[in-house]
């Protein structure tokens, strides 16, 4: 049974290669999506518990596919982990009408990506059914 669901959203493809395998070995389910339209989508399907985003990304940036999220009824509440390559500064307002709860810089750890999950949605959906 799966501790919970994670979007991985990322159009560099080995990110959420690595991220993916990491997070199925530690009992999570992985959707992915390689651009915040794909991502969207894959949103309204899968009804993820977290997203991670990257910044950068055709077509969506990750903040402006956060706040689209943050707009969608049925996904307003999903927190999300965004990934910056450029020491992004999230001003202010944008944790509020975004829902990103956490900025991480490029180049990240694994093993911090998978503490952060843990203690974001750790719990899971398994321990409560």
């Amino acid at each position: 049974m799966s501790r919970g669901t994670v979007l991985l959203v990322d159009d560099e493809p080995h990110i959420p290669l690595v991220l993916g395998r990491k997070l199925e070995g530690a009992g999570f389910s992985v959707v992915t999506a390689a651009d915040g339209e794909e991502g969207l989508m894959a949103a309204t399907e899968s009804r993820p518990d977290l997203v991670i985003t990257d910044l950068q990304m055709p077509f969506m940036s990750g903040v402006e596919f956060a706040s689209a999220l943050r707009g969608h009824a049925d996904l307003s509440s999903v927190p999300v982990v965004l990934l910056t390559a450029r020491g992004y500064v999230l001003p202010e307002g944008e944790f509020e009408i975004s829902n990103i709860v956490r900025v991480l810089a490029k180049p990240f750890s694994v093993h911090q990506i998978l503490e952060v999950v843990e203690q974001l949605i750790g719990g899971g959906r398994s321990e409560a059914a």
